[in-house]
C-alpha cells in the first residue's frame, strides 16, 4: 500500500461524489482531521476503514489501492512527493515543497522533471570508478572493524537452515529448493537469462530464475539461489547509491555462505582442527562441499570471534594485482591515495604472487613472509577462471601459524622494503624512469581500474624489467 496514492484516490472519489470531509466522515465514523491525514498520505488507513470508505463512496477497495493515479496531475503530485522523500533530496537540505492544488501545473511539471534529471545523474555518478573504489574501501574497513563477523546474518541463515533441517555437511540442491519453497518461491532453471544477470527474481509470481548449469559440483547454482533468497530474507530495497549496492552484495554473499557453511557446524569443525593444530582450508572446503575461495572467506567470518586470532584474505591475479583483500591482522596491504587496495600490486615475494611460479600448483603453497609490520605465515592455492588465473591466500601472524597445517615449511622470504620494491627494481627504476612512455591496458573490473604508478594502470617495475631485458640483447 502506498499511503500517498491511496490518499489521492480517496480525495478524487470524495470530490467526484461531491462530499465534504465532514460529510464523508459522518457516514463512516471517522473524524474529518483523520480523513485529511489519509488523503495527504500522512497516515495509513486500516483495511476495515478502507472498506467503509469504499462503500460510502460507491467504489471498491481495489480501486482505492490501484497503482495508477486517478489523473495526470495527481500522478505528478505523487511523484514529486516521492522524490522529496528520497535520501538523494534529503542530502541537499532543501525545504520540502507541498504539491498542493495551488501549485501551477507547469511548475509542477518542471519540478518533477528536475527531480528525474537529478536522479538520472546520481545513478550515472554512482557507477564511476572513483565512487566505486571509495565505497568499496569504506565497506572493507567497516567489515574489518567488526572482525568480518556479522551475527545478524548468521542468525538469519541459521533460522532458514533450521526450517529445512540443514545442520551441516554439504548443502544439497534439493535442500536449497526446500529453502526457496519455505520462503514462498519456486526455483526455475532457464537457458535465456538476460546476459547481464546472474539470476532474476519474479516477485509477483514468486519465482527465482537461474541458469541451467554451473561450475563442476554445482557450488555456483546453490550460492546464486541463496543470494537471490537473501534479498527477500534481509528485506533489501532498491539501492539508492553505489555504497548501498555494495553493502547489499556483501550481505547476500555473507548470508549464502552462512547457509552453505552453518556457523555452529563450521565452528565445531574448525575448533576440532585447531585443537589438533591442523587447520587447513582444503579440509574445511571439502567438509562442506564449497569452493576454496568460499571456505577461505568463511574462515575470515569465524576465526577471530570463535578461534581467537586475526587473519587476512587475498585474491590476486597472476600479474600480482589485488582483486579482493580483507585483513584484521595488520598486514600492510598496498593502497592508493584513496585507501583502496583493488588493482594495487602486491610485493613480488609475497606467496600470493610467488605461487604462480611453481611448476606443481596442485597442493597448497606455504610460506613465511617478513614485512614491515612483522612476519606472517600464509597458505596459497592457485586457480583459473574463464578469464584469468588467480590465487587465494589466507594468512596469519607468525605466532598464530602454530594452529595451521603447513607451519613447518622452510620457505621464508624478506619483503620488508618500505616501498615494496627490491634493490633490483629500485635500480631499474633509476635507470629507466623518464625514458619510457607505455600505454596502459585498462582494467575491466570497475573496482580495480587504476593501480598506483607513474602511469595509472601500469606496473612500473614490470615495464622496467621488460626494457632492461630487451636492452641487453
Amino acid at each position: 500500500m502506498d499511503p500517498l496514492l491511496v490518499g489521492r484516490h480517496l480525495r478524487a472519489k470524495r470530490r467526484a461524489a461531491r462530499l465534504t470531509l465532514d460529510e464523508l466522515g459522518g457516514r463512516v465514523g471517522i473524524t474529518p482531521s483523520q480523513l485529511s491525514m489519509f488523503e495527504n498520505g500522512r497516515r495509513e488507513p486500516r483495511l476495515s476503514q478502507l472498506s467503509s470508505l469504499a462503500e460510502a463512496l460507491g467504489t471498491s477497495v481495489q480501486d482505492l489501492l490501484s497503482a495508477e493515479a486517478p489523473d495526470a496531475r495527481t500522478a505528478l503530485e505523487v511523484e514529486l512527493q516521492h522524490h522529496q522523500r528520497e535520501p538523494l533530496y534529503a542530502a541537499l537540505r532543501l525545504p520540502v515543497l507541498p504539491s498542493s492544488r495551488t501549485l501551477p501545473e507547469d511548475v509542477l511539471e518542471s519540478l518533477v522533471g528536475l527531480h528525474r534529471e537529478l536522479r538520472r545523474r546520481a545513478e550515472e555518478a554512482i557507477a564511476t570508478p572513483e565512487e566505486a573504489r571509495r565505497a568499496n574501501t569504506e565497506l572493507r574497513l567497516w567489515l574489518g572493524s567488526r572482525d568480518h563477523h556479522l551475527p545478524e546474518f548468521e542468525r538469519a541463515a541459521a533460522e532458514l537452515c533450521a526450517a529445512v533441517g540443514h545442520t551441516g555437511g554439504a548443502l544439497m540442491h534439493h535442500t536449497v529448493d526446500q529453502m526457496a519453497r519455505h520462503l514462498g518461491f519456486t526455483i526455475i532453471h532457464v537457458n535465456d537469462l538476460p546476459h547481464s544477470t546472474r539470476s532474476v527474481t519474479d516477485l509477483e509470481n514468486h519465482r527465482i530464475y537461474l541458469p541451467p548449469a554451473s561450475i563442476p559440483g554445482g557450488h555456483g547454482l546453490r550460492a546464486l539461489a541463496l543470494q537471490a533468497m537473501a534479498h527477500r530474507v534481509l528485506g533489501h530495497r532498491e539501492p539508492v547509491d553505489y555504497a548501498e549496492f555494495l553493502r547489499q552484495r556483501l550481505e547476500i554473499n555473507y548470508f549464502a555462505a552462512a547457509c552453505l557453511m552453518p556457523e555452529a557446524a563450521s565452528v565445531k569443525f574448525l575448533q576440532a582442527a585447531k585443537q589438533r593444530s591442523d587447520l587447513a582450508i582444503e579440509d574445511f572446503r571439502d567438509a562442506f562441499g564449497v569452493t576454496h575461495e568460499a571456505a577461505a572467506l568463511r574462515l575470515m567470518n569465524l576465526a577471530t570471534v570463535h578461534l581467537g586470532f586475526p587473519l587476512h584474505f587475498l585474491r590476486v591475479r597472476d600479474d600480482g594485482a589485488i582483486l579482493k583483500a580483507y585483513e584484521n591482522d595488520g598486514l600492510p596491504l598496498p593502497v592508493d591515495v584513496s585507501g583502496s587496495v583493488e588493482g594495487q600490486y602486491v610485493h613480488a615475494a609475497w606467496a600470493a604472487r610467488a605461487a604462480f611460479e611453481r611448476t606443481n600448483r596442485t597442493p597448497e603453497f606455504y610460506q613465511f613472509t617478513d614485512t614491515s609490520a612483522g612476519t606472517y605465515w600464509c597458505s596459497t592455492q592457485t586457480g583459473t577462471s574463464t578469464t584469468e588465473e588467480f590465487s587465494i591466500t589466507v594468512g596469519v601472524r607468525f605466532a598464530d601459524s602454530k594452529w595451521f597445517r603447513g607451519r613447518d615449511t622452510a620457505g621464508r622470504v624478506d619483503a620488508r622494503p618500505a616501498d615494496g620494491r627490491s634493490p633490483e627494481e629500485t635500480a631499474l627504476e633509476q635507470h629507466w624512469r623518464g625514458r619510457v612512455w607505455p600505454s596502459a591496458k585498462l582494467h575491466a573490473h570497475i573496482l580495480s581500474p587504476l593501480p598506483t604508478g607513474t602511469f595509472p594502470g601500469v606496473d612500473d617495475a614490470e615495464v622496467y624489467r621488460f626494457l632492461d631485458a630487451h636492452a641487453a640483447r
